[in-house]
């Protein structure tokens, strides 16, 4: 988590679109492995609706104050410096008045306010952050005023792929520890991987894991060309999500009750890869992506959902019997 964290949410955009003076500040140091970074986006009351957030920094002088708070802050006890989106004008479009500013934590008004209990992920810290009269340079800033609502959602699409990229390696080993227990583990005369059920199941999993893996490439080879993966990317965080919860619960339930201990990776891997469907953007908020990308959202709610989960499913054939007749809404 700390690593993709590192290489994957809070640096994309400054490598990007940041100036010669802030990556040498901030980046170099960053890949060298001298200073930890942190992404501060999400806040109290604004999770995935990123439009939301209501930190604000202004201009005094040659700085930026910034007033405010992040919430669910991974790295963030032990960041060096913070990739903040922040309201930075008045502009009344939500999508028009953030910018991404790096803040170092060592900086006065930076306090951890604490360090967020969870239900999994237990090696990797989570912070909550109150930002109080904070200055920074303004050549702290990443790219253009006004310019970081899309600058971050930019920055989103590594983070997605990054998430799949885990949950793909995840799945591989929960079902194949799963395979090595179950065929040590006896039950009725025969080994638990012997009743047809058991092991009909992993392979229906591993063959769902490997049709995401190709999504995962094709989604990676797009992307390093420079082409627009919004949807794909999208849709590939909403299937991990779904998919490694899937996998990790079937097998936990192979493993019977030494699956609900602490004495197995099976259960951790259950607490932790609950995140998956949360974190980065909630399944509900990549449905809701998808189905604007899709120029879905006039159609009937009911109908535009079972159409993302067809898509998902690439039935492109039902998808289209079940579109068409729809367009007359437009």
């Amino acid at each position: 988590m700390a690593i993709g964290v590192q290489c994957d949410m809070a640096t994309p955009a400054l490598a990007k679109f940041g100036s010669h003076h802030v990556k040498e500040n901030f980046l170099r140091p960053t890949i060298a492995g001298d200073y930890v970074a942190c992404l501060g986006v999400s806040e109290v009351g604004s999770g995935s609706d990123v439009s939301s957030i209501r930190t604000k920094a202004v201009v005094d002088g040659n700085e930026w104050v910034i007033n405010g708070g992040k919430m669910w802050t991974t790295n963030g006890t032990q960041a060096d410096w913070m990739c903040a989106l922040v309201n930075t004008n008045d502009n009344p479009n939500p999508h028009r008045n953030k910018s991404l500013i790096c803040i170092p934590m060592k900086s006065k008004g930076v306090s951890v306010h604490r360090n967020i209990k969870k239900l999994g992920m237990h090696s990797s810290d989570t912070a909550e952050i109150t930002l109080e009269n904070v200055r920074v340079p303004l050549d702290n800033l990443i790219g253009d005023e006004g310019k970081g609502f899309q600058q971050q959602m930019n920055q989103f699409q590594n983070e997605r792929i990054y998430a799949a990229a885990g949950a793909i390696p995840a799945m591989d080993r929960a079902i194949q520890t799963t395979i090595e227990y179950c065929s040590q583990r006896k039950a009725f005369g025969k080994t638990i991987l012997d009743n047809q059920y058991v092991h009909y199941r992993l392979a229906e999993l591993q063959t769902e894991v490997e049709c995401l893996r190709a999504l995962l490439h094709q989604c990676v080879e797009q992307h390093v060309a420079g082409e627009d993966i919004t949807p794909q990317a999208t849709m590939l965080k909403l299937k991990s999500g779904r998919l490694v919860r899937e996998v990790v619960d079937s097998c936990l339930q192979f493993w019977g009750g030494m699956g609900y201990t602490d004495d197995v990776i099976i259960s951790r891997m259950w607490r932790d890869t609950r995140l998956m469907s949360i974190g980065g953007g909630a399944d509900e908020v990549m449905l809701n992506v998808i189905c604007k990308l899709w120029a879905l959202s006039r159609i009937s709610t009911v109908t535009h959902f079972v159409l993302v989960m067809l898509i998902i499913q690439n039935d492109f054939s039902i998808c289209d019997n079940l579109l068409w007749p729809n367009f007359y809404v437009f």
